[in-house]
């Protein structure tokens, strides 16, 4: 892989609501024209979360072209030919993902799922919060990852690490 080429990366969850489309804002925002990042979901739920928009708004990043989508447009012929695949729910990591084009390197990355934090629309949106400040960590730990100076192993033992980043604050 090369430093000069523009990675592809796919963040995948069940619902394609909130995690995953807060990290594909992240990561366009964080990669610096290294990466392209997309969502989907393996049942999306056709709509973005209010708070996850909330989100992305209030760090003042982008949320034109944000839609929850199917995984199945990326194994689609056409589709980006993907680099990284990041499951961030528990749910889509257990379950048979499609073939992706382009043989990406994958991992799990697991954070709570916003989207059904309970009670009062303060308390909801400090859950969302959380969530969006430990994938703004991973994320800005992988879009600085000198990528061409490892090896496969060692990246996706890098990848593997990441995804733990944080973990232990989880509720």
């Amino acid at each position: 892989m090369s430093e000069t080429k523009t990675y592809n990366v796919l963040f995948l969850c069940t619902g394609n609501s909130a995690r995953s489309i807060m990290a594909e804002a992240l990561l366009n925002a964080m990669g610096g024209g290294r990466f392209k990042a997309y969502s989907a979901g393996s049942h999306p739920k056709g709509e973005v979360h209010s708070l996850a928009r909330e989100m992305i708004k209030r760090s003042r990043l982008p949320t034109e072209g944000l839609r929850s989508k199917d995984w199945a447009e990326f194994a689609q012929p056409g589709a980006p030919e993907l680099d990284f695949v990041f499951t961030v729910c528990d749910n889509a990591a257990g379950e048979v993902c499609p073939v992706w084009p382009g043989q990406p390197m994958t991992a799990h990355w697991g954070i709570e799922d916003p989207a059904a934090a309970t009670g009062a629309e303060e308390e909801q949106l400090k859950v969302f919060f959380n969530v969006y400040m430990q994938l703004s960590r991973r994320i800005s730990i992988f879009a600085n990852l000198r990528i061409d100076n490892l090896d496969r192993l060692a990246l996706k033992k890098r990848l593997d690490e990441i995804g733990k980043v944080g973990a232990e604050e989880r509720v």
